[in-house]
Formats: C-alpha cells, sequence, structure tokens
C-alpha cells in the first residue's frame, strides 16, 4: 500500500531531522592530510537508523547470510577484507549497516563495527546537511580520481593528492586493525539511462592487489531515488518505503580472481587489465542484481 509520503524529498520529509543533524555535526568542514580518517558520529547515527527503519517493510534482510559469516570469520583472523557494493543512492551504507546489525546471527553486529567505508570529498565539503549524515558512520575520505583528473589549479592537484596519500595509509592502518573496508566500485551512485554511472573505476585493481578477500554486495530495492528534476541535490532525493535485500557473493581470493582475468588478455590487444578487472566485478555484481530482484519480485 502507497504510503502518503512517499515520493517526498528527504528535505521536505525529514528537515527537521537534518537540523538535529546538523546541531550534532562534528566533522571537519575541509579535508586535508590530517583528518581523512573520521570515526563514525554515535549521535547522528542513532537518528539515521530510525530513517532506516522508518522505510523499510517487511521482509527486507540479508542474503547470502553464510558468505557474509565467513567473511567477518576469515577478516577477525586476520584476512584482510574489501566489501564491494552495488551503489544506486546515499542509503546503500546506512542500509548495509542496519541489517547486518539487526540480523539474527552472530556475525553481523560484528561485522558492521568493524566496516570502514571510503567516502568521497563531496560528502563532506559541498552541504553541511550531507556532511552530518554521512559522518555517522566511520569513514575514509579520498579525492576522487574522476575529480582530481578535471582540476587545473596545481594548488589543489597537490591538496588531492595528499589527502590520496594519507588516505591510503589510513587503510593500511585500519587493514592492520582488522577492519574491514567498504567501497562503491562505482565510485558514483547509478543514474537511471546513464550506464556511464554503473561502470567501475580503474582504481579498484588496486585495491584487489593489497587486500586478501572480498566480498561483492548487491542491494535490490531502494528507500531513496535520485530526483530525475534535481539529480545533483542529495536533498531532493525522493524517499520511498521498499522491501530492500542486501545479497552478498561466496568469499573470493583477491589476487587469484584478478589473476584469473590477466592471464586471459592478450598482451597486443589494447585491452586495459586493469580496466578489465573492474568490468568483470560489476558484472557479477549486475548478474547478482538481476538475480534477487527476480527473488524479490516473486515474494
Amino acid at each position: 500500500m502507497e504510503h502518503p509520503k512517499d515520493g517526498l524529498s528527504l528535505q521536505e520529509r525529514y528537515g527537521h531531522l537534518f537540523s538535529r543533524l546538523a546541531q550534532l555535526s562534528r566533522a571537519p568542514a575541509r579535508i586535508d592530510e590530517s583528518n581523512v580518517y573520521e570515526e563514525g558520529n554515535s549521535g547522528t547515527r542513532k537518528m539515521i537508523d530510525a530513517l532506516v527503519e522508518e522505510n523499510l517493510l517487511p521482509g527486507s534482510r540479508l542474503e547470502g547470510r553464510e558468505h557474509f559469516a565467513e567473511f567477518c570469520e576469515q577478516t577477525r583472523a586476520g584476512k584482510r577484507g574489501l566489501l564491494l557494493a552495488e551503489h544506486y543512492s546515499n542509503l546503500d551504507l546506512p542500509l548495509i549497516f542496519y541489517l547486518l546489525e539487526h540480523d539474527t546471527g552472530n556475525f553481523g553486529g560484528e561485522l558492521a563495527r568493524r566496516l570502514v567505508a571510503i567516502s568521497g570529498l563531496k560528502l563532506n565539503e559541498e552541504n553541511h546537511l550531507v556532511r552530518a549524515y554521512t559522518e555517522a558512520f566511520t569513514r575514509i575520505v579520498i579525492y576522487p580520481s574522476r575529480g582530481l583528473a578535471s582540476v587545473t589549479d596545481p594548488e589543489e592537484i597537490n591538496r588531492g593528492k595528499k589527502i590520496n596519500m594519507a588516505a591510503m595509509r589510513a587503510m593500511d592502518a585500519a587493514r592492520r586493525n582488522r577492519q574491514v573496508i567498504a567501497v562503491f566500485p562505482s565510485g558514483t551512485r547509478y543514474r537511471p539511462g546513464r550506464p556511464e554511472t554503473k561502470q567501475g573505476v580503474r582504481e579498484i585493481d588496486s585495491y584487489l592487489r593489497i587486500f586478501d578477500i572480498m566480498i561483492l554486495v548487491s542491494i535490490n530495492g531502494s528507500c531513496l531515488r535520485i530526483s530525475s528534476g534535481d539529480p545533483e541535490n542529495m536533498l531532493a532525493d525522493m524517499v520511498f518505503r521498499d522491501k530492500i535485500i542486501v545479497a552478498s557473493s561466496p568469499v573470493i581470493e583477491c589476487r587469484p580472481f584478478r589473476k584469473s582475468i590477466v592471464e586471459t588478455i592478450d598482451s597486443s590487444s589494447g585491452v586495459d587489465p586493469k580496466q578489465e578487472t573492474v568490468n568483470r566485478v560489476m558484472e557479477l555484481l549486475e548478474a547478482q542484481h538481476i538475480h534477487y530482484e527476480a527473488v524479490r519480485a516473486a515474494e
């Protein structure tokens, strides 16, 4: 049954919440090499969880729970773990955290506590309300390669390089602490009708080189949908109640996965092995998404 508030923007429906989030915000408005690692804000986190809970329909759940559990066990034992997830909305990360923490198994809460998200600079610096929303979760901030490629100011280029070097150091420290790194390999939210936004970024290949294991996480259903009239304004995203399935692939060994793809590429073909590896990740995520979309539709 349609809810009377379905389709309202985040600003319209939760403007009061964002005002409270802003009051509790403590994240820096400008990122440099000294503050790329940000612990989650427990005060704002409670409000984001309440927003998620209000919009999840019955039947929302984790699938592939045994894979999440195995991944949790292996990373607890010291394997360096990478979680690569689809990206449809700015509610994807909160949904992953919420469903992990509310799962009945004994792995979800632990895995959520050890999860650190890679976050783009825009989420911290463009809008103080978006920053207050984002800071609910522990993250490492990067200067995305797509954005840095378009910069012409030498000082800003230098800033971006310093931020990314510091982010790599922070990621290394997190891995040594048995934290799990969560990344959206597309680097941006998928926009319907714009297939290029679902293409994986080449830099993901570098992650596969330095991590031991990974899981691919698909997200079916969406409680937050990009506004066609104002797609760049995150607060214009439209809120809907929906049934969400967050599903995991089996645990994958990163280096053998990458090697199996690179070895099939003819060096004289002109094919970029890094991009080809990421393309395969995105193909597997898409196939997983299609499978669980059929499951969701049949229920």
